[in-house]
Formats: C-alpha cells, sequence, structure tokens
C-alpha cells in the first residue's frame, strides 16, 4: 500500500516528558499505547540511545525512532516515534550551538514534514539572551525551509505563551520569562510567517494549558500556562481536522498537546 494511503489521517502528538526514563517509570508505555498517535514528537527526554531500552518503544508499536540528544548527558534533547517509516530524517538545524543542545529533529513524509522542537527557556539573564538568539535564528531557519517544506508542522515546547489568554494570571506574570513581551511579540511574528496555532483553531476556552509548575500545588489548582503547540503551516490549514491537549496525562510537568490532519 503507498505510504499516502496508509497516513491519509495522521494524528500527531506533543509531549515534553521532562525526562524519559522518569516518565516510563510513570505509566508513560501504557499512555502511548493507549493514545495510539501515529507520529509522536517528544522534548527533554534527558537521555542518550544508548542509555535506553529501545525495544519497549518498538513494542508499543513505533518501530521508527529517532533521537537527538544533547551533547550534555541527562539535558535537553528531543526525539519522535513513528508508526510508519519516513522517507527522510533530519538532525539538528546544522546551526551548531543550537544542535550541542539536541533541540530540533525532523521527519518528511510523502504530505507532510514534523518537526519536534524545544526552544531554551529563559531562567536567568544570560540564557534568555541565548533564547532571543536562537528564536532569531530559527525563525530564518524556518523561512528558508518553508521553501523547500511548505507542509510542515512544528511540534513542541516553545516555553513562551502566546496571549493572556494562555496563562492563569498574566498580569502578575507580565515580566516574567515565558510571557515577556518581546518574547510574545516574536511568537505573534513567528505565526504571522505563516503558521496556524492549531489548537486556537478550534477552542477559544480560558483555563487550556499544558504546563503546571510542581510548586503550590500548581496542576491540582489549574495554575497553567499553555506553552506548548502543534503549529502548522498555512498550506495545511483546511486539513486541520482535529486540535486538542490532553491534561489527564501525569507523566510530566507539562501534559501532551496533539492535532490531526486529514491528508
Amino acid at each position: 500500500m503507498p505510504l499516502v494511503c496508509i497516513l491519509a489521517r495522521m494524528n500527531i502528538i506533543s509531549y515534553n516528558v521532562n525526562g524519559i526514563r522518569a516518565a516510563i517509570k510513570k505509566g508513560f508505555l501504557d499512555w502511548l499505547q493507549h493514545a495510539n498517535p501515529d507520529v509522536l514528537c517528544l522534548q527533554e527526554t534527558k537521555a542518550q540511545p544508548d542509555q535506553l531500552d529501545l525495544s519497549v518503544f518498538e513494542a508499543a508499536g513505533y518501530p521508527y525512532h529517532y533521537w537527538f540528544s544533547a551533547q550534555k548527558k541527562g539535558y535537553s534533547s528531543v526525539a519522535i516515534l513513528c508508526k510508519q517509516k519516513p522517507h527522510n530524517i533530519v538532525y539538528g538545524t546544522g546551526i551548531d550551538y543550537m544542535d550541542f543542545e539536541g533541540r530540533n529533529l525532523r521527519v518528511d513524509f510523502e504530505d507532510v514534514s514534523v518537526m519536534s522542537l524545544y526552544l531554551p527557556s529563559g531562567t536567568n539573564p544570560a540564557r534568555l539572551a541565548y533564547k532571543f538568539t536562537y528564536m532569531d535564528d530559527f525563525q530564518t531557519y524556518i523561512n528558508k525551509l518553508k521553501e523547500e517544506v511548505p507542509n510542515l508542522v512544528i511540534c513542541g515546547d516553545y516555553n513562551i505563551c502566546h496571549e493572556s489568554i494562555d496563562i492563569h494570571d498574566p498580569i502578575r506574570n507580565a515580566k516574567v520569562s515565558g510571557f515577556l513581551p518581546e518574547e510574545r511579540s516574536w511568537l505573534d511574528g513567528f505565526i504571522q510567517s505563516g503558521f496556524v496555532d492549531s489548537f486556537r483553531e478550534f477552542n477559544n476556552e480560558p483555563h487550556q494549558y499544558s504546563w503546571w509548575s510542581y510548586r503550590a500545588n500548581s496542576r491540582a489548582n489549574n495554575k497553567g500556562w499553555r506553552i506548548d503547540y502543534a503549529m502548522v503551516s498555512e498550506p495545511l490549514t483546511t486539513n486541520i481536522s482535529r486540535a486538542y491537549i490532553l491534561p489527564q496525562a501525569f507523566h510530566s510537568d507539562h501534559c501532551p498537546v496533539g492535532v490531526t490532519l486529514d491528508l
């Protein structure tokens, strides 16, 4: 059967697992088999492939799995698990300082390319400056990539809340990295450069989040941030049939987000 027929409908889920080994101990593999995405983008796996028993992913129904790890062990890193074999895999962006931290991985199928992205956080002034540099260089990279790969889905942890509706307390967090005006403006520009925030195409309700601090019982009180996105390039907008958040997955301080495309 041709690949285009096999993947006539593609369900893509993105999940910052905050350590894949820890997530597995919390039942991640059972969740994966139940969720059953065609493509799963992972961020912050914090593992090198040789630190994992990769057969467990194959036993869960994902014979094709790709890992792009940071040079520093136990840090950052992304992965993509696939039910069907992509015809091309791209590790990183080709920009050294980005790729040292293992933050970008892409798989190309017949009708769509899917990227797992983990943008840096701005936890201190030096890392915030790094984040802004990364964002600017990433935008330039994507502008060029779209000329070659127009049907692009960029899933992952962007570490930015876009609008006030995406954060539980926009007033108190106005000067906190992740909701700074400059970060939000960058995300505005990224979307305007040719992407759709797939979740907001279907859901304009408040209190829909994808990350909660471990502090102060934040998740139980739903004091969260929506910083994980499935951004879909404009040529695929009419192919989006569903976009969603899965807050009942508890393997991480994040929860999964997903999008379904009818190809």
